[in-house]
This record gives structure tokens, sequence and C-alpha cells, in this order.
């Protein structure tokens, strides 16, 4: 089976954008790719609004794992040729049924290295997966039933203790962004989720905060 058929008809067309977009960029700016976290992080209205004039490109696709983004690096990554990259990439496989932690590892390491190997001058950053807020089902479909079962805060803060230590092993930069998103519970704040996991602008301009001087 085709790898594109694995994945959904609304991903495969935010790809093909992305190659087309990928023609007229200019090189070494800065790229932020991963999954939903990262794709709907609304970067550049949150650069105007701050009074920032850098370039960003945001290649980031809802639904990803670790596999899928190794799958589609010359989409997600090469196609813009940057100098800095930012990766949120990981929070679907802790989400996913079958969670293993070894495995979200060495496929980050498998990113890492292509990186490496394709764009030795970029640098690499790797951000911090965000707090949930599990008691914050706003439905009864089922993705809230399922979707906070191995998505524990408990399991995202050993996963980002994982991920600092793989930057570490392979000279990338870890951001904790999370600074300010938590509550006194150690949940991410009612008032910057959606449905618990994903965030809305006021949460964002949380973590452009937290990252601001790394851009």
């Amino acid at each position: 089976m085709d790898f594109k058929d694995m994945i959904s008809r609304d991903q495969q067309e935010k790809l093909e954008r992305y190659r087309i977009l990928n023609q007229n960029i200019k090189k070494g700016r800065i790229l932020f790719t991963g999954s939903s976290l990262m794709e709907q992080f609304p970067i550049n209205e949150l650069l105007m609004t701050n009074g920032m004039n850098q370039i960003i490109y945001n290649r980031g696709i809802g639904g990803f794992t670790t596999s899928d983004m190794l799958q589609y690096m010359e989409e997600m990554v090469f196609g813009t040729e940057p100098s800095r990259i930012f990766i949120n990439i990981g929070t679907n496989d802790i989400g996913s049924p079958d969670y293993k932690l070894e495995a979200l590892l060495q496929n980050y390491e498998k990113i890492i290295s292509l990186i490496k190997e394709r764009l030795p001058e970029s640098e690499i950053y790797m951000i911090a997966y965000y707090p949930v807020n599990e008691t914050d089902k706003l439905s009864d479909d089922e993705w809230s039933k399922t979707a906070f079962v191995t998505r524990t805060n408990e399991n995202i803060t050993i996963a980002n203790g994982a991920v600092e230590k793989l930057a570490a092993k392979m000279g990338c930069h870890f951001i904790n962004v999370n600074q300010g998103l938590t509550d006194e519970y150690g949940k991410l704040k009612r008032e910057f989720t959606i449905e618990g996991i994903h965030m809305y602008a006021n949460g964002y301009q949380v973590v452009l905060d937290n990252l601001k001087r790394y851009l």
C-alpha cells in the first residue's frame, strides 16, 4: 500500500499546498513544523501583532505522527531550506492507543538525523509538548472519549524529559515553552484551550513570549 493512501485527503491537500508554496520561499528563514499544535500556531498574525518582522514558514500538518513526518520531510522541512527549525511533533504518538515512548524517540532521532544530513548548517529547536486539560471534554463524541487515555500530563512530562535528553544527545536545542500555560493543578489553563489539547491564540501568545529570545 502506498503511504499516501494512509493519510487523509485533507492532509494530502495540505502537502500539495506546501509543495507549491515551497517553490517561492526565501531561503535561510525560520521554519515551524510538526503536527496540529504547530499548524494551528497563528505565528504570522502574532508576529504582526507583536511588531516582529521575522519571516516564519509554518509547515505543520494536523494528525501527523513522527512516522508520518518521516515520510514527508521534503514538504515539511527540506523544501523551505531554513536556517532555524522549530519542531513540535509526537503529541499524536503519545495520544495513540499503542503509544510507546521508545518508538517516538526512535522516529524523532531519525527526523533529526535526516535534517542534520541534509541541512547541516541549520539550527534545530525541539519544542516541549504542551500540557493538556483532560477534564475539559466539551463533547461526548468518540474522539473526546479516547483523546486522553494515553495523552496525559504524566506521559507528556515523561516524554518532554526524554526529548530534552535526545536534544542534548543530537546537539539540538530543547525549549520548554510551557511557563504560563498551566493552572494551579498543572493542567492547561481552561481559557487557553478549545477542547483540552488544542489552543486559542491567547495560549499561543504565551508560547510566543517564551520563544521570542530564540527567534
